[in-house]
């Protein structure tokens, strides 16, 4: 516990001038991935166990392992191991056949956007993710482009290709269609969406960066400004005003302004 105190004192330290306070999140160990959205958070471990933030702690979320857990407006979904789809309902998770996916994200205005290990990119609209039920079979649009990680708010995703290029596009939620991915400057292998838009990316080195400039006339921002955090970020989530991160030793960080 006191080197757990003297790396948030040195967290304070380091970002306190970016107007940032951070606090240890809710213990756990073996922090895979996390994710939150309207007020939800989630996360894997890795061992594949799910749990939802309830609290100050973490509750297991049903039953299935999974390697990557999405919430927001979609509602809960997941993928495991062998990278088939699972919707949560009614206390558990289900499996959806059909097209499997490696990483997807919920973060859309009802609709679910993921990639596959070919890093084929696949988009679920709203009214069939709403109308899904156990035993359905995964009906996806393809969409163009080649994305290795995606994030999506209510009408504009953002993804990272195998050259850690960054992208963004319009989608719509009801029709799965999309404007085409246009590249922005800059190098990274996660980014992540709030569901007010803001946008974050993590790079190779774990640097943290957010995008700033982004305005319904500018939809792909400015320009990059760093987060400096004096330790490699593995996965960053915001909702809410709040910034999760989870730090290279499998440590959750909570960081407001």
């Amino acid at each position: 516990m006191r080197a757990v105190a003297t790396f948030l004192v040195l967290v304070n330290f380091f970002i306190g001038c970016y107007g940032l306070s951070c606090k240890a999140g809710p213990l756990q160990f073996s922090v895979a991935q996390l994710d939150a959205s309207q007020g939800m958070v989630v996360m894997t471990d890795k061992d594949s166990n799910v749990f939802f933030l309830s609290g100050s702690s973490w509750s297991k979320l049903g039953s299935v392992p999974l390697k990557h857990v999405s919430v927001g407006p979609a509602g809960i979904w997941g993928v495991n191991n062998e990278n088939k789809v699972y919707k949560f309902a009614g206390g558990d998770f289900f499996p959806v056949s059909g097209q499997e996916l490696n990483q997807l994200d919920a973060g859309g205005e009802g609709h679910v956007v993921g990639v596959t290990d070919g890093n084929n990119i696949h988009c679920l609209n709203a009214s069939y993710v709403s109308s899904i039920q156990p035993e359905s079979i995964l009906d996806s649009n393809t969409l163009p482009g080649r994305l290795i990680y995606t994030s999506c708010s209510s009408n504009v995703c953002w993804g990272v290709s195998s050259s850690h290029n960054i992208y963004f596009a319009s989608v719509s939620s009801s029709t799965c269609v999309t404007s085409g991915w246009t590249e922005v400057e800059g190098k990274a292998v996660k980014v992540e969406v709030g569901t007010d838009g803001r946008v974050f990316v993590v790079n190779e080195s774990g640097k943290l960066y957010e995008r700033i400039g982004i305005s319904n006339g500018a939809p792909g921002g400015a320009d990059w400004k760093i987060i400096e955090i004096p330790t490699p970020i593995e996965h960053v989530s915001y909702d809410l005003g709040r910034l999760w991160l989870v730090t290279e030793c499998e440590f959750i960080l909570e960081c407001t302004h």
